[in-house]
């Protein structure tokens, strides 16, 4: 029996959840809200494939349709968003012989590229995984490049006492010694989500690098995700707003998604800010503290004083095309 694949519209979007929710492999930027929040903000069509294998559910794969006159190009995640990965899921894998599953996990992909060649036609496609999703190879077998990236994943399960005495010296001081400061952290809301973010692009602007995020984004997803899946979470010294960091919650592992802007204040804001992100998580049976990212050299030195385990991810692109064509298409879409 083949595989079918089908694409589910908004009337859908429970049952697509719900398969979200099932699959090891899913980030919250899965969730159907969020899909839509990042198609209206990036200007894509989206297309939440399904696929089956009679009347059971295999993977999903959201792809986002973008448009430069009458070039098309697939991603997903989008661009420009600072979603670091998306991609494909499977579900209903766990039971499985290893021959079975690569035979359906190989036919899935194929399928949804199939669909999409004949939807979209697109003349550039852009990939990149979840770090739970650990088999890019059917992606290979039909002619994509597939390029290995890397986050840092904090195993949370031994508990705080433990998970601390691993930190390198430095981060257990910053973490937990007392400042001569009131510094207070906290969780907030909407107000919280825009601040953060406006102190990242102030960052990055004081860099000179681009930061194409903006608080409205993140604010949207703030707003249409399930209540405490994205936390925003601030500190304030002395009263003042010092940082903070927006945090997504799965229900089994968090994720470090924006924030974190270095400071010129005195108090080790990050560390205690991810010393707390973490302890609370512990407290609500949390699993693990992904980083999100571990491709800038620059930041390696932060996240690994953590003593983060290294996870893999894929970045795959259409390896069909040449390498000025693929690099003048994606900057035409971003």
């Amino acid at each position: 029996m083949s595989i079918e694949i089908d694409v589910f519209g908004r009337e859908d979007r429970d049952r697509w959840n719900q398969l979200v929710e099932r699959s090891p492999h899913a980030t919250p930027f899965h969730r159907y809200e969020a899909l839509e929040v990042l198609a209206d903000h990036s200007k894509a069509d989206v297309h939440p494939l399904v696929g089956y294998k009679g009347q059971e559910p295999v993977g999903l794969f959201p792809v986002f349709g973008m448009y430069k006159g009458p070039v098309a190009a697939a991603f997903s995640p989008p661009p420009d968003l600072k979603i670091s990965y998306l991609g494909p899921v499977l579900v209903n894998f766990e039971k499985l012989k290893r021959r079975k599953a690569e035979r359906r996990h190989s036919r899935f992909v194929e399928q949804c590229l199939d669909l999409l060649d004949s939807e979209l036609n697109p003349k550039f496609t852009l990939v990149r995984t979840s770090p739970w999703y650990d088999d890019p190879r059917p992606f290979s077998w039909n002619d994509f490049d597939v390029e290995l990236a890397h986050t840092y994943v904090v195993d949370l399960s031994p508990g705080r006492d433990e998970l601390l005495s691993k930190f390198s010296s430095d981060a257990r001081r910053n973490a937990t010694n007392e400042p001569d400061a009131d510094v207070e952290i906290r969780e907030g809301g909407a107000a919280a989500v825009r601040r953060i973010i406006e102190q990242v692009k102030e960052r990055h602007d004081e860099q000179g690098e681009s930061y194409l995020l903006s608080p409205e984004t993140v604010s949207a997803l703030h707003r249409e995700l399930p209540d405490d899946a994205l936390r925003p979470y601030v500190c304030t010294v002395d009263g003042q707003f010092a940082g903070g960091v927006v945090v997504l919650d799965d229900g089994d592992a968090v994720y470090r998604w924006q924030g974190g802007a270095k400071t010129d204040s005195n108090v080790s804001i990050n560390d205690r800010l991810d010393w707390r992100i973490m302890t609370d998580a512990i407290d609500r049976g949390r699993s693990e503290y992904d980083l999100v990212g571990a491709n800038n050299q620059r930041l390696c030195g932060y996240k690994a004083k953590f003593a983060p385990d290294l996870r893999t991810y894929y970045s795959i692109q259409d390896g069909t095309r040449s390498m000025n064509l693929v690099s003048g298409l994606y900057k035409q879409f971003r």
